[in-house]
């Protein structure tokens, strides 16, 4: 574990905060985008396959067009007259092929935009990934993190100055699932464990503002983050809203936690009305997912995305 905390402060070593113009506000978003591969088949592995114009899916270049034009609608209905977020933030996403759609092939390609991806080694060939706005932004370090022992998603780890000079290291999680059977907790345990090394490092290094965000396959409410609280704010453990709904029970696993002084911070589900669907097992309504079962169902995600406002 010691040279793993090396590692890390080698990974931020370098990252120091430099200047720029006045702004004292962000907004971030997050959402898991479920299963958003490209339509191709490099045949890395069985989902790539499977999600590909060729593939069981059925997955098309109109497909998934379709789908990266809902994400970019998404982000245009959380800013409403005012800017676009000045990051957005996915979980299961392929590829960087799949960012850079989004901003070449919607209305984002005004936005100015930049990405940042690393390849992970998840066995299903999906990562994390981000956008951020350039002229918000500057970007000073990123990094994908490895949880040391595990096959999985990252956490993906940038480092940002605000134009007003503030810092603010952000990372995007993705945590081990419940599915698939085996010790599962142990897995998430060894995500927000590695999570809290990156913190460690990152305040280490004076980087004392952070924020956290992602699908950390736990409920917000649910005591499992006591190990992440003594180091951060849990934003989601009031908030009454749920990101995903299972046997007809909203369940709030999509969420954000912060570390360091801010002015102010909000937190919310973006309850968009085209990303709701009537659920059909149980009274009212769910997320609107691409695929019900192997049908192709035209919606975007079992997930709705979460938003997050900081004054620094």
């Amino acid at each position: 574990m010691k040279n793993f905390v090396l590692l890390l402060c080698v990974l931020i070593a370098g990252a120091r905060p430099v200047f720029a113009a006045p702004s004292d506000s962000l907004r971030v978003v997050f959402w898991n985008v479920e299963n958003f591969f490209d339509y191709t088949d490099t045949a890395f592995s069985d989902s790539d396959t499977e999600f590909s114009s060729r593939g069981a899916r059925r997955w098309t270049k109109r497909r998934f067009l379709k789908k990266c034009n809902v994400v970019a609608k998404l982000l245009f209905w959380e800013a409403g007259e005012g800017p676009l977020a000045h990051v957005a933030a996915f979980a299961e996403i392929e590829n960087r092929r799949v960012l850079k759609s989004l901003l070449e092939e919607t209305l984002l390609r005004k936005a100015g935009y930049e990405i940042v991806h690393y390849d992970s080694p998840d066995p299903r060939g999906i990562d994390v990934g981000l956008i951020y706005r350039k002229d918000a932004l500057t970007l000073v370090h990123s990094a994908a993190v490895p949880i040391p022992g595990l096959a999985t998603r990252d956490i993906l780890l940038c480092q940002f100055i605000t134009a007003a000079g503030d810092s603010l290291a952000l990372t995007v999680n993705h945590h081990p699932s419940k599915y698939g059977g085996g010790q599962t907790q142990d897995r998430r345990d060894a995500a927000m464990e590695c999570l809290l090394h990156i913190s460690d490092s990152l305040d280490a290094q004076g980087w004392s503002r952070q924020l956290a965000v992602g699908d950390f396959n736990e409920d917000a409410r649910s005591g499992v983050f006591d190990v992440l609280e003594t180091r951060f704010r849990n934003l989601g453990e009031n908030c009454p809203d749920g990101s995903i709904r299972f046997d007809g029970q909203w369940q709030l696993i999509d969420n954000a936690f912060v570390a360091g002084r801010f002015r102010a911070v909000g937190f919310k589900v973006l309850q968009a009305p085209f990303l709701l669907v009537r659920d059909g097992a149980h009274s009212g309504l769910k997320p609107f997912r691409t695929y019900s079962g192997p049908r192709y169902a035209g919606g975007v995600s079992d997930h709705l995305p979460v938003a997050i406002s900081l004054k620094f």
